[in-house]
């Protein structure tokens, strides 16, 4: 039996990135993809069980071309997934009665094939989201090191009784992971997850499915036992709702919209209340004082909602600048903004390629276009670049006021906000206003007001002189509707492990 099952996986290659119009990194691209299809059929014993005429997947180059068809995964299929996870997780099975240092082990080998596919996984993820040629390093060393430090205590009761607490897996875990950062997610999700000892069956965004597809593959040869890992491609309404509504899946974690987490809860109601942590969108701000040092705190802007063209849940998307350097601030973002490089994002010189998918496209131009119409200074961008593909011009508006939808409302592109303010006590209100709360940002030199806007502002995370910094020894979440839980650093792993109470009753004590 398959260690890992791949359901449904089965790549049917398009030709249309092998025409004459296609340059020469184009065509490794297909190499690439058809590379991945040779490997899944080699090491999936599923792929010749998988009925052809099944709905496919498209995974489509956000320049408006199809890479590659994948089977859908369903309710069936998720089904079946989560079968071969409980048998995986079922008390004196290999995985269960394996030590945990040995997990440990498992996990560093998958790091050192993921060290060893780095430059493959980035191209897959490349050509998959549109994200500009990066090199991925995950966070499995650094969970793969908690293996075996996951423990209870011992807990001195009155009376004649020991009392000890152990630290135990939860079980079959279903993570849903979304499109923005495919394979830093799956590492979000499967690090903690495996340390603690459970078994996972995990959906990757049906937009973005290729590198989790080649990851699960990597399991299998680190040597996973049969079932620990689950990947079922498919769609939210159906894969989706069919891992949050399983009678079961123990637990689901979601990283993806408030709307969708709000349904993921609902479903985990309905069914076996099973325990769920959610990471949500966000409005998050960055607020920026008269005393910081101007060029650095423009870069510092424009690098936080700009990154991964802005399509980041912890955007600093609500820009709040200091009234009296506010003119001189929306001068400098603007030039940042014009000479950021669009374009190719295999090409090493670009710093943004194209947004995910049409619908994205389309929904961040009429924010744009709600923006100007809602009284908006558009100072630059708001427009297509080229005539095909997905590629937007970097954005800045200014004159930005609360009521607007551009600054209430998670646009998820490009697009940067910029609102002035007069005093800490006046942001401070206009910074919490707003239902969620998962990151801010201040750029000042004066340590009292970053001190207190650090323990006064409602979010998750709260970057000084500095955004959107994340380790993997730093906990990540939100507040409000930004979700519940933490990914991440130790906290990571009190999502993933339930606490039981032992008491024994003993003749004496003695201390």
């Amino acid at each position: 039996m398959s260690c890992v099952t791949l359901l449904p996986l089965l790549l049917m290659i398009s030709h249309g990135l092998a025409n004459a119009e296609q340059n020469s990194v184009r065509e490794k691209r297909s190499d690439d993809v058809s590379a991945l299809q040779l490997l899944v059929e080699q090491q999936s014993q599923h792929i010749a069980k998988m009925d052809t005429e099944l709905t496919a997947l498209k995974a489509q180059l956000p320049t408006e071309q199809v890479i590659c068809n994948i089977q859908e995964g369903d309710k069936a299929d998720v089904d079946a997934a989560v079968a071969a996870a409980r048998s995986a997780f079922a008390v004196g099975a290999p995985w269960r009665t394996m030590d945990a240092s040995k997990r440990g082990e498992l996990m560093n080998k998958f790091a050192d094939l993921l060290e060893r596919d780095l430059e493959y996984l980035s191209n897959i993820e490349t050509l998959d989201n549109g994200k500009p040629f990066f090199r991925f390093f995950g966070v499995f060393r650094y969970y793969a090191g908690w293996c075996d430090k996951i423990h209870g205590k011992t807990i001195p009761v009155d009376g004649t009784y020991f009392t000890y607490t152990r630290h135990e897996p939860v079980g079959v875990c279903g993570q849903i992971i979304p499109w923005n950062y495919p394979i830093m997610m799956l590492a979000w999700k499967l690090g903690p997850a495996l340390a603690c000892g459970n078994t996972v069956v995990l959906k990757p965004a049906e937009q973005t499915p290729l590198t989790a597809l080649h990851c699960a593959s990597l399991f299998k040869e680190a040597g996973f036992p049969p079932g620990v890992v689950n990947v079922v491609p498919g769609y939210g309404p159906t894969a989706g709702a069919a891992i949050s509504e399983h009678m079961d899946v123990d637990k689901v974690c979601f990283t993806g919209s408030t709307e969708v987490g709000k349904l993921i809860m609902q479903a985990a109601g309905r069914s076996n209340l099973k325990r769920v942590s959610l990471e949500l969108g966000g409005k998050s701000p960055l607020i920026i004082f008269a005393d910081a040092d101007l060029d650095e705190a423009a870069m510092w802007a424009h690098g936080a909602i700009m990154n991964n063209h802005g399509q980041n849940c912890c955007a600093g998307s609500r820009t709040f600048v200091e009234d009296s350097i506010y003119d001189k601030f929306v001068e400098k973002a603007k030039l940042l903004a014009e000479n950021r490089t669009v374009g190719d994002p295999y090409d090493p010189i670009t710093a943004q390629g194209p947004l995910i998918d049409q619908e994205q496209f389309k929904k961040v131009l009429d924010y744009c276009r709600s923006g100007q119409d809602q009284g908006a200074k558009l100072q630059t961008g708001g427009v297509k670049v080229g005539d095909k593909g997905y590629f937007m011009r970097p954005t800045v508006f200014s004159e930005v006021k609360d009521d607007m939808r551009i600054a209430k409302e998670e646009i998820f592109g490009p697009v940067q906000t910029i609102i002035r303010f007069k005093d800490i006590q006046e942001v401070t209100e206009r910074a919490n206003r707003t239902f969620y709360g998962l990151a801010a940002g201040v750029i000042t030199n004066d340590i009292n007001k970053a001190i207190t806007l650090a323990n006064t502002l409602q979010a998750g995370s709260v970057w000084i002189n500095c955004y959107d910094i994340i380790t993997p020894q730093t906990p990540f979440g939100g507040f409000k509707q930004s979700g519940q839980g933490r990914e991440l650093g130790e906290y990571a792993l009190q999502e993933y492990t339930e606490v039981k109470t032992v008491t024994i009753k003993i003749p004496s004590k003695n201390s």
